[in-house]
């Protein structure tokens, strides 16, 4: 399985802040926004990443997580120049995709909370998937229905009345005929090859399946003004309650076994000092002892 993060955009929703870098290197609460999609890539067990970033924002992507090595893992950069819609994405991502199966992740989309997605990665073999939350406010969404074997019955974008209250979250696994079908598809009203004309494509040939995320799981998009500080108070608020950190590459390089003991301290030693490194430290602590 294969990674692709999106973190191109105007991101014109956050404006004036994304006049002076990309909405997915603005903080949320103590850490760039791109770090909480990518902990959740390698969290699932992910090693290969496409970054979709535009060019403007290439040297500063660069400079914060240069080409993945130092967390065991590739990180291939593809510039899109315009933004034409997230099915636009996987077009520009296909020499990287290759044969194989991927998982789409949008840069402002934040999951906390137990193991559905690795889960779901770890088992899914073919045709596409996509998650499910419950939310109260559908209408702001793409909405899925389905009935109580999980089987999709119908997809809508913001529709003006619902036919459930599950909102789809931006992730979404593929198959590799991801490619082929989104090569057909046809832009929508704003210009843009939208991924629920895709999902539609994948659910008119029965192809199409659901995961409901859990109870308790946590889905964020930090999209806006008001999203960015809620998703900025609910991170300081749960770190401040577990002392554990959300959205810790580092860490879940570590975890994943992707980088060594060793290769864990060196990047912690290079870091200045800051809380970032103390809490990084009292992993590697925690683990050698067997108290984490």
């Amino acid at each position: 399985m294969k990674g692709i993060l999106l973190a191109g955009g105007k991101g014109s929703r956050l404006y004036p802040l994304t006049s002076v870098g990309s909405k997915q290197l603005q903080a949320v609460y103590d850490k760039p926004m791109i770090y909480y999609p990518l902990t959740t890539l390698i969290a699932a067990g992910i090693r290969e990443i496409c970054l979709i970033i535009t060019s403007y924002d290439y040297e500063k992507f660069k400079n914060l997580l240069g080409d993945g090595s130092h967390l065991g893992i590739e990180i291939n950069y593809v510039i899109q120049e315009k933004p034409k819609g997230i099915a636009h994405a996987i077009l520009l991502a296909e020499e990287f995709i290759e044969n194989s199966n991927f998982a789409l992740i949008l840069g402002d989309n934040i999951f906390s909370g137990g193991n559905d997605i690795p889960k779901a990665i770890a088992e899914f073999e073919k045709g596409a998937l996509v998650f499910a939350y419950h939310v109260p406010d559908p209408e702001r969404y793409a909405v899925v229905e389905f009935d109580s074997d999980l089987k999709v019955l119908s997809l809508e974008e913001k529709p003006l009345k619902p036919k459930s209250n599950y909102a789809i979250p931006g992730f979404y696994l593929y198959d590799k005929e991801a490619v082929n079908i989104s090569k057909e598809l046809k832009p929508s009203a704003r210009g843009e090859l939208e991924i629920t004309d895709l999902n539609i494509q994948y659910l008119k040939k029965e192809l199409l399946d659901v995961h409901r995320l859990s109870r308790g799981y946590a889905w964020l998009d930090s999209g806006t003004s008001i999203s960015l500080h809620e998703a900025s108070t609910y991170i300081a608020s749960i770190e401040k309650r577990q002392g554990m950190k959300i959205g810790c590459p580092e860490e879940a390089a570590f975890v994943r076994g992707f980088i060594s003991v060793k290769e864990f301290k060196e990047l912690i030693f290079k870091m200045p000092i800051c809380d970032y490194k103390k809490y990084l430290s009292m992993i590697v602590d925690g683990y050698q002892t067997g108290l984490l």
